[in-house]
């Protein structure tokens, strides 16, 4: 079991591991070891995640999610497959911990009656203090 936090653990065999060979410059080395991982997750049928980290994961993970809902992460930051192999497991604790943190929820707050009432009245004033100002013709007055 591969422990993501106290409360999130997935079973290892969810987990699928390949590893392909680097491109690019890397001299000799490059076109002999696969040392690029790629992690595989299918997070859509896993027995371990609940159904609001699944949907929270899908959302953070963009294109690394499939469109059936299985999570592909590449590692070939470094020239060893073991630390590519620990950091394609480490982004998907990442990942994954990011996925279980709840977003919160933001509630509506009214306006209060009086401070409705307070506005009506002060706009009103203003309204007659512009009017007093008003320049009147001869004919009204």
């Amino acid at each position: 079991m591969i422990e993501i936090s106290p409360t999130l653990t997935i079973d290892e065999r969810e987990i699928q591991e390949s590893f392909v060979r680097a491109e690019g410059p890397g001299g000799q080395n490059v076109n002999k070891v696969s040392t690029v991982v790629q992690l595989r997750f299918d997070a859509a049928h896993s027995p371990s995640l609940p159904w609001h980290i699944k949907e929270r994961l899908t959302q953070i993970a963009g294109s690394r999610m499939t469109k059936e809902g299985v999570l592909v992460i590449i590692a070939r930051r470094f020239r060893t497959q073991v630390q590519n192999r620990d950091d394609a497991m480490d982004q998907l604790k990442d990942l994954l911990r990011r996925a279980e943190i709840r977003p919160k929820v933001h509630l509506k707050t009214r306006v209060p009656l009086g401070q409705k009432l307070r506005r009506r009245d002060d706009k009103t004033k203003h309204g007659e203090k512009k009017k007093m100002r008003q320049v009147r013709s001869r004919g009204e007055e």
